[in-house]
């Protein structure tokens, strides 16, 4: 569902996966399977083939992915563990009101497709009948405050970045379908084609909801949305946490965009406020700007397209075939649907994710890998803090300032203290899986509402239990690793610490650095928008991430295609960060009991090969260049290939020398934290 809440986090990937079974083991392993490996390739020449070659072939492209990596390969296992917990409430018959009737009825909805064959365009004809019966521009302000399906710009509650203790009302950039602004403008082959099938999309779907001019409000929605695209910040620019800080009262609110009746809005709405930070000026002026100036029939299309297109996923298997032919087919390369099994467990997941998560580790999670996990944090953060002492290019009294920012961060792992309540929640079986989305919906807006103006509650998790990920929020100075993420190949309770420092290890200091990478080094140790650096060090600091961005940017992902070296700035100082972090915390932690060689590999290369692993996956060309666009995450591969060639263990480990073609000179190498 697109609803408009919006979350910014520092994140390892995007994929949700679980745990396996609870056990209790001692060191058996050293992790590593030889099967994933292609000897076959000189490791110096292209380590990521080497390291994971094996692993792709063993794990070819299926037609229902356009990507298909380690993560995804967990989640398929961590979809049946889900599904089974799922699929036994919905067998049985449950209270009226409780989590399992909710969950189980739920899912049976998802998966009761004769029905919504059965039922067509109806659940959604109420919002389309209220959209063509706006008469007048009177009505538009409270319209976009109260609709769940259709708006110009997002609003949600986080934490106020200058007063980072207290939670603000934000808005955000949104109206234009296809997310990232360059669609709208690049004029690439490639660019141009996507242009063309999402007009025939548009035109098809209306259609299908019965309007027969579809291709005329085709172009309609196009020339809207490039008009908002117009106005918006790249994903480049999104990622300047300043520019994006814009605190004013409402009647300053009503100043810039007086197009907007605010009090109608608001009240439509049901929030209250008197203060807000408008994320994006410019697009929230054209937005306002568009209302008054568009023709009425128009902006109503664009909000026809937008319930239509929102809810195409959840009404027959006719829309849902065309949502998939442009959004699967076209936009990433996918060739066949995800089987109806898998959507229903990810709706369920999604809507009730929390009370999903606390029956998950109940059955899944064992309590050895938190202790172990919770040790392995302390000694990366020790690792940190020797780091930082070392520089040589950052001064005393930045450096303190740095060193208390590390020990002010919050831990979390596992779940949360506490539970989420879905008592307000209601799934009702009599009604459409999309009216019992939109409640859901609803719900989910109504919560981020409720902590509107309030203190922040450090005790929320923005990822459920069972997801695979981990995140550094700068405004709460956290960092948070879920149970889902600490199994094969992160984490690995029988493996020794080559393995478990090179894969989780540097999942943590992945996330540590973020504390410290061109983002999240605006931030203080509060979570407060505020510079702990003194002026030299922040331009010497600026100067070496440029080395990363520089050294990105100049990466072929596809022959036609280089990588964005400014987007996933933050992610690819993250990566170096975690490397060098969990490097030195593994070296701290074995020095007085040395590991042995394995299968003619030390302890260090294996440490390599642990991380590598992480990354290996498969993705065809339309998923490249979708997540060269939008995804401040770098390819798999070039987390592996454009990360070790800066990373001077590695040239130790694997004998790398100036004749490699991975070889970086010292001088050229980032060297940050």
């Amino acid at each position: 569902m697109k609803t408009k809440l919006f979350l910014i986090l520092a994140c390892i990937g995007i994929m949700s996966v679980g745990c396996t079974k609870k056990q209790s083991v001692g060191i058996k392993s050293v992790g590593i399977k030889t099967e994933n490996l292609d000897t076959s390739v000189v490791p110096q020449e292209d380590f990521y083939s080497y390291a994971c070659g094996g692993w792709m072939k063993l794990n070819p492209l299926t037609g229902e992915y356009s990507r298909f990596g380690s993560f995804d390969k967990l989640a398929e296992n961590n979809r049946k563990q889900l599904n089974e917990l799922i699929e036994g409430l919905a067998k049985q018959k449950n209270e009226q009101g409780s989590v399992a009737q909710k969950i189980g009825d739920l899912y049976n909805l998802a998966l009761d497709t004769a029905r919504r064959n059965k039922e067509g365009i109806s659940p959604l004809l109420p919002t389309l009948k209220k959209i063509e019966a706006i008469a007048d521009r009177a009505e538009l302000s409270a319209n976009l405050g109260e609709s769940m399906e259709y708006q110009l710009w997002a609003m949600y509650v986080d934490a106020d970045e200058m007063n980072s203790t207290m939670n603000i009302l934000k808005s955000y950039q949104a109206g234009f379908g296809l997310g990232e602004k360059e669609y709208y403008f690049d004029e690439d082959e490639e660019t141009l084609r996507i242009k063309g099938e999402y007009l025939k999309f548009i035109e098809k779907l209306f259609g299908l909801f019965g309007y027969s001019d579809g291709a005329e409000r085709a172009q309609t929605v196009w020339r809207l949305e490039k008009r908002l695209a117009g106005a918006a910040k790249s994903n480049v620019e999104l990622r300047d946490p300043q520019a994006n800080y814009n605190k004013m009262s409402v009647a300053e609110l009503k100043t810039l965009v007086p197009q907007v009746d605010w009090d109608a809005y608001f009240a439509a709405a049901g929030i209250e406020t008197d203060s807000l930070s408008v994320g994006q000026i410019a697009h929230l002026q054209e937005a306002g700007k568009m209302l008054q100036d568009e023709p009425l029939e128009d902006l109503k299309t664009l909000f026809l397209w937008q319930a239509m297109d929102g809810a195409a996923s959840y009404l027959t298997s006719e829309i849902y075939d065309a949502n998939f032919d442009f959004y699967g087919r076209v936009l990433s390369g996918k060739e066949e649907q995800t089987p109806l099994w898998k959507r229903a467990v990810s709706s369920v997941n999604g809507t009730l994710g929390e009370a999903v998560g606390q029956m998950y580790v109940e059955k899944y999670f064992p309590a050895e890998a938190k202790a172990r996990m919770e040790q392995l944090v302390k000694n990366l953060q020790t690792a940190l803090s020797e780091r930082i002492e070392n520089l040589d290019w950052m001064s005393d009294e930045t450096k303190l300032k740095a060193k208390e920012k590390l020990a002010a961060f919050y831990v979390k792992v596992g779940y949360p203290n506490k539970w989420r309540d879905y008592t307000n929640l209601n799934i009702d079986a009599n009604d459409s899986y999309y009216a019992n989305l939109m409640r859901a919906s609803k719900f989910e807006q109504d919560y981020s509402l409720s902590f509107l103006n309030k203190p922040v509650d450090r005790d929320k998790w923005y990822m459920t239990p069972q997801t695979v990920n981990a995140y550094y929020n700068p405004s709460t100075n956290e960092i948070c690793f879920p149970a889902g993420i600490l199994q094969y190949p992160f984490f690995d309770m029988s493996a020794d610490d080559a393995f478990n420092y090179g894969a989780i290890g540097v999942v943590i200091g992945h996330e540590m650095t973020h504390g410290f990478d061109d983002q999240g080094a605006q931030f203080d140790k509060d979570g407060n928008l505020k510079n702990w650096w003194t002026d030299e060090d922040r331009e010497k600091f600026v100067a070496r991430t440029r080395v990363m961005a520089e050294f990105f940017n100049n990466i072929n992902v596809l022959p036609d295609l280089k990588a964005n070296g400014d987007l996933t700035l933050g992610e690819n100082i993250a990566d170096h960060g975690g490397l060098q972090i969990s490097f030195q915390a593994f070296k701290n932690a074995t020095k007085d009991q040395p590991l042995k060689d394995w299968n003619g590999f030390t302890p260090e290369q294996r440490f390599f090969l642990a991380y590598a692993g992480v990354w290996a996956g498969n993705i065809r060309d339309e998923q490249i260049r979708v997540q060269t666009k939008s995804d401040p995450h770098a390819l798999g591969r070039w987390r592996v290939n454009g990360a070790l060639p800066h990373i001077g263990a590695w040239y130790e480990a694997w004998h790398v020398d100036e004749n490699s073609p991975m070889y970086v000179a010292p001088e050229n190498r980032v060297s940050i934290w």
